[in-house]
């Protein structure tokens, strides 16, 4: 018990620490030339979110080795402010009404005040994450293109039904494995750690980030209120989750065409029917092993650095993933 106070102190302690952070960074620049964009962008910055890469990062710097963490605070914020512009911009082309649970600022403003704000959230976050070294900057900018290729590779795969595994697996890499991936490893740089366990930390986000995507795609499906956007988001923008590729590639004669049919013209009337078809494929506890697979693979990453506070915090974060679908 009193080792799950512990982790539990130090994980609200640095999410507080992040919180502090983007709030100081919002405050200051309210103030300045900028304040007409930062008073758009706000709303949806301090609208809440899990801020995982930040904390991620704040956690992943302590493990190694790191012992001031004024000095990572600035990369934290700034991949939280990068996180926030895409979701900006994911909710433009998606025309999604909600984010966070609250209005989505295209819904809000208009569309030119959307694009403006997430441009805003980009260029500030890639422009405090630029105060880093060369190595760090090149990072943060393999990252970012990633996330435009894995987006686009996304939308040419929408309501493509013969996607394949593989085609999700990149997609997911770019978008939301990657930023992860980098976060952990960068933030090992920062800390001076050594090149292999800066490998070993962004092999653990990549692994994480995998992982935290799949549950994902069960939440929409499932339904979850912790999603902060409504039940099949995915599956009424025709994107091909790992649970539907799964079952349209293990589903063979009638069972296959009715769940094209069901996809093809999806509205909220044939969920029944989408469950059963997606249980009769197992797809479910397909991708739920998928999950557990890649969590263990992230613990034994961790398990290469040596028993810590911080250590049992990553391990907790990791396993509370595990257990988001349950």
């Amino acid at each position: 018990m009193a080792e799950n106070v512990l982790e539990n102190s130090i994980l609200i302690e640095r999410r507080m620490e992040v919180e502090t952070a983007i709030e100081n960074i919002v405050e200051s620049s309210m103030h300045g030339p900028y304040a007409s964009a930062m008073e758009l962008a706000r709303e949806i910055l301090l609208a809440g979110g899990k801020r995982i890469r930040p904390t991620l990062t704040l956690l992943a710097y302590d493990l190694a080795g790191g012992n001031n963490r004024d000095e990572v605070m600035d990369f934290a914020v700034a991949t939280e402010l990068i996180h926030t512009a895409t979701l900006i911009h994911d909710d433009i082309y998606d025309g999604a009404k909600l984010r966070r649970g609250v209005q989505t600022l295209h819904e809000k403003h208009g569309l030119d005040h959307a694009i403006i704000g997430g441009d805003f959230l980009f260029v500030m976050g890639f422009g405090i994450g630029g105060r880093y070294e060369e190595n760090i900057v090149r990072i943060m900018a393999e990252t970012c293109a990633a996330i435009a290729a894995g987006e686009l590779k996304q939308i040419q795969h929408i309501s493509d039904l013969s996607t394949t595994p593989e085609d999700y697996y990149e997609i997911v890499r770019g978008k939301t494995a990657g930023p992860f991936a980098s976060a952990c490893e960068c933030a090992a740089i920062i800390a001076g750690a050594s090149d292999s366990d800066a490998s070993t930390l962004r092999d653990f986000g990549m692994e994480l980030g995998i992982a935290f995507q799949l549950v994902d795609d069960i939440l929409d499906l499932t339904g979850d209120q912790r999603m902060g956007k409504p039940r099949g988001t995915d599956v009424h923008e025709g994107k091909m989750t790992l649970p539907i590729i799964h079952a349209l590639t293990l589903l063979h004669g009638d069972s296959r065409r009715h769940l094209a049919d069901v996809l093809a013209d999806f509205s909220d009337d044939k969920w029944d029917d989408l469950e059963h078809l997606l249980e009769s494929g197992d797809s479910f506890g397909y991708c739920s092993m998928l999950i557990h697979n890649h969590l263990e693979r992230a613990l034994n990453h961790l398990h290469n650095f040596p028993k810590s506070d911080v250590r049992d915090v990553l391990e907790s974060m990791t396993r509370q993933v595990m257990t988001r679908n349950d």
